[in-house]
């Protein structure tokens, strides 16, 4: 029988989100209802309400999230009402190319729900990122719900479900930065301080976080950063050459999607280093390099989506090693708030005075 929750909705481009009524159907096969604990505030979900995505209002926002399943449709078998999970936007398929090629992180075939949630008058709503989690209850593709030990907190294994999870990955999984290593990042806002985290885990020697906040800076020491550069006032990429024998880092990685830090990167790194784009560009950036750079500098170039992340691998392992000790997710957590508090997340989140401010149900 279908349920009517609470829920944010982005009614119209850069209009106040607001809270509403809405009707969540039951599983159908495949599909899962899950009852959400806690939710991160994203900069995408900012990027929804702005139109930044696409115009398919209204928008379901949310969807950095983790919570308890309550009921399942057919077929499914990988979770099962009880289970806590991390909820995550790349459900893969088992039987793309790049899965079939051993390599299904980079599924090419990811999957949501097939039912859609509606308003109370049937109006379809289009759930950010195929999840929609400010909301008391969500319906997701099973295959989006990734179990986890059940002991930590809610409020900080839902942030695996986008951001720290995009800049831990971005490091590990895509920089696959190895111990000794020199890295820098570019940008340390949730994502970056994410990556300066990763670096750490992985065994970096020396980790350079440039901004243009000293706050933020700050925050980037707390999470693992041996150096800062403050790139308001100092040309990062002599900075971080002086602070690596005048060669450059090994890998640097860019976390805030613009072609100026980009090109920032790609001089600040050492000849045949790795620079990880992670930050999001916009449509309609375009970038400029010297092909004979390109060439002769060597090395990769790439791309992170998600972090290169495989949630059944990763996210219980993170979580472990959060258990352990060995990584601070709970560090991410500036402020817990409630469904009612979101617009108020965004402008916070805009001026740069959290990390992420999570709503917890």
């Amino acid at each position: 029988m279908a349920q009517q929750v609470q829920a944010v909705i982005a009614p119209g481009r850069n209009e106040p989100v607001r809270v509403e009524t809405i009707v969540i159907p039951d599983p159908g096969p495949g599909e899962a209802v899950v009852k959400i604990q806690a939710c991160g505030v994203c900069h995408t979900d900012l990027h929804y309400k702005q139109g930044g995505i696409n115009d398919e209002f209204p928008f379901l926002l949310g969807h950095e999230a983790a919570g308890v399943v309550e009921s399942v449709g057919e077929g499914v078998t990988d979770v099962a009402p009880g289970d806590f999970v991390i909820l995550n936007w790349r459900a893969v398929c088992g039987q793309c190319r790049a899965c079939l090629r051993g390599r299904p992180w980079y599924c090419f075939n990811t999957h949501n729900a097939k039912q859609k949630m509606t308003l109370l008058d049937g109006t379809e709503l289009s759930p950010a990122l195929g999840i929609g989690a400010f909301a008391e209850k969500t319906l997701v593709a099973s295959g989006q719900c990734t179990k986890v030990d059940p002991e930590v907190a809610p409020e900080v294994a839902g942030l695996l479900g986008c951001g720290v999870m995009a800049g831990i990955g971005a490091a590990i999984n895509t920089g696959q930065v190895g111990r000794g290593d020199s890295v820098a990042v570019i940008g340390c806002g949730g994502v970056g301080d994410a990556a300066v985290a990763g670096a750490r885990l992985a065994g970096a020697a020396k980790i350079i976080a440039v901004d243009i906040d000293d706050r933020k800076l700050e925050t980037a020491k707390k999470m693992g950063a041996t150096h800062t550069v403050n790139s308001r006032t100092t040309d990062p990429v002599e900075a971080i050459r002086a602070l690596t024998d005048g060669h450059g880092a090994d890998v640097v990685i860019e976390a805030v999607g613009r072609p100026e830090t980009y090109e920032q990167a790609f001089y600040a790194r050492d000849l045949a280093g790795t620079v990880v784009l992670v930050g999001v560009p916009t449509p309609d950036m375009k970038l400029e390099l010297p092909l004979l750079d390109v060439f002769g500098r060597g090395g990769s170039l790439k791309s992170s989506w998600y972090g290169d992340c495989l949630p059944s691998r990763d996210f219980p392992m993170l979580v472990d090693l959060h258990q352990q000790g060995r990584i601070d997710l709970a560090a991410f957590v500036t402020e817990t708030i409630g469904l009612g508090d979101i617009e108020q997340a965004f402008a916070r989140m805009h001026d740069g005075d959290v990390l992420r401010s999570v709503v917890v149900f």
